[in-house]
């Protein structure tokens, strides 16, 4: 099966979150599965062409685009993802990809991902490739299926093409005025109230793709539902419902060469399920650089995160007081809102001899915390997929989480009538329920047969991309049957 994945950033070149993560090994676990799988994405200014091995393509050079009255050039580079033979195809403008970030709130960001999107068919077109499947991926390449089916409709060579449209995060639709359908080249006759190009007075990219794409995934079973809901849907979920009986949920996979106990390069000592006494000299090592004290019978709490709203820390605020009478110590590292950098800053500082907090991203420590800590906290309001509860499973540190999206498919919670469970969650958005878990946790924690239970029911999920790029492959074929013309 021929595969053509695209998407607005792929992990080593360029990454700001989890999708990031997927571009750079899902097509790697696909083309072990037997794909031929081609990847492209922008040629950001970050994306240094050198550290990388990048090639300028001779014969894909100065390519002209029509962006609404504007005739614009792209160039063509051409690379692999790291250890693996799958070619990435970067497409280079630089009047559109050479900004400090790879997203923008500049005017013309409409322009920026429609010149993406149709540079990736006019790159296939000049490779004469014709993909069985166009993975796209959120709204930044949502036009591509509307391009194809109206724009490209004439060129035989995507006759048998389908399109698979993943969703990673309801919340960013791509939104624009009405004046985008023009740079697009598309026409208005599709623009009008509840039309498939119109939500809420805007041209949405992401509603469009959804229409037009003949699968639609996210990134696990529990978001696929929940945005389908008022609560989770952002204003889609009325476009969703219509697609209902095509919306499939995959959970990512987590990159086990990167984040596995037993090999990981970052921390002090490595261990597997069968030696879980050394994870006890990875959390003493942790609270030395923390400079905490030890004590194996004090369990540690690890935050690892970006804070914003979504990641629900402020149920911490009221019951911090309580929470911190507990025998419990904390590190956090992070970065985000001024008001939850400047909580844990300050509950630091309240409590040196039991909370460290590192404000920013340290790819060693986050490492470190997830090997060390014996607890893994992530209360989010809502969480497509995570996966920092994936990688805590995986080394025997013990998820406390809400119980929603990804979070809900991958964390059993354990009591005492389901011993079957792998961490403890919470279904209520309060203070109370977030309290009261970690509470429960804490008392667990002294009863060291349970918890080894629970740690090594952990250890055994397995989150690898092999397991999810089969579902992918099943979804595929699903979006071969559903091939719309």
């Amino acid at each position: 099966m021929k595969i053509c994945f695209a998407a607005s950033e792929c992990f080593p070149f360029v990454k700001t979150g989890g999708l990031g993560d997927v571009a750079g090994s899902l097509p790697k676990a696909l083309a072990e599965e037997g794909c031929e799988v081609k990847v492209f994405v922008p040629l950001y200014s970050g994306i240094k062409t050198i550290d990388h091995n990048l090639n300028l393509i001779n014969e894909f050079q100065d390519i002209p685009v029509n962006i609404g009255d504007k005739i614009v050039n792209f160039n063509v580079w051409y690379g692999t993802l790291p250890d693996s033979e799958v070619e990435v195809y970067f497409i280079d403008c630089p009047v559109y990809f050479h900004r400090e970030m790879p997203y923008t709130n500049d005017t013309d960001e409409d322009e920026r991902f429609i010149l993406f999107q149709i540079a990736v068919i006019e790159t296939l077109q000049r490779l004469e490739w014709a993909p069985d499947i166009i993975h796209c991926n959120d709204w930044q390449t949502s036009l591509i299926p509307v391009l194809l089916k109206i724009s490209y409709k004439w060129d035989k060579l995507f006759e048998n093409t389908s399109v698979l449209l993943s969703i990673h995060n309801i919340g960013y639709q791509g939104r624009f005025s009405s004046e985008a359908i023009y740079n697009a080249g598309l026409s208005y006759e599709l623009y009008y109230p509840e039309g498939p190009f119109e939500l809420e007075s805007s041209f949405c990219f992401l509603k469009a793709g959804i229409l037009f794409s003949e699968i639609i995934s996210t990134v696990s079973p529990s978001y696929a539902k929940e945005i389908q809901t008022s609560e989770f849907g952002a204003g889609m979920e009325g476009v969703l419902e219509t697609r209902k009986d095509d919306i499939y949920g995959v959970l990512n996979g987590i990159d086990t060469n990167i984040w596995n106990p037993k090999t990981d390069k970052f921390i002090p000592v490595n261990y597997t399920s069968r030696s879980l006494k050394k994870k006890i000299l990875c959390k003493q090592e942790l609270l030395k650089e923390a400079e905490l004290g030890f004590n194996e019978n004090v369990p540690v709490i690890g935050i690892i995160s970006r804070f914003a709203g979504q990641k629900g820390f402020d149920l911490m605020f009221p019951v911090i007081h309580e929470l911190m009478s507990l025998n419990i110590q904390i590190l956090i590292l992070g970065s985000g809102e001024n008001k939850t950098e400047n909580f844990f800053r300050e509950l630091a500082l309240a409590y040196p001899q039991k909370v460290n907090t590192y404000i920013g991203y340290n790819n060693k420590l986050a490492h470190f915390i997830t090997a060390g800590c014996d607890m893994f906290l992530m209360p989010s309001k809502y969480e497509p997929c995570g996966l920092n509860q994936m990688y805590s499973l995986n080394y025997g540190t013990v998820p406390i989480v809400r119980k929603t999206g990804g979070l809900a498919d991958t964390v059993k919670d354990y009591h005492e009538f389901n011993e079957d469970g792998n961490g403890f969650s919470f279904e209520d958005d309060t203070p109370f329920a977030l309290l009261s878990t970690i509470k429960r946790a804490v008392d667990i924690f002294g009863d060291k047969k349970i918890w080894n239970k629970i740690i090594l029911k952990g250890m055994k999920e397995d989150f690898s991309w092999k397991h999810s790029a089969k579902m992918y492959m099943d979804l595929y074929k699903k979006a071969q049957a559903n091939h719309i013309n």
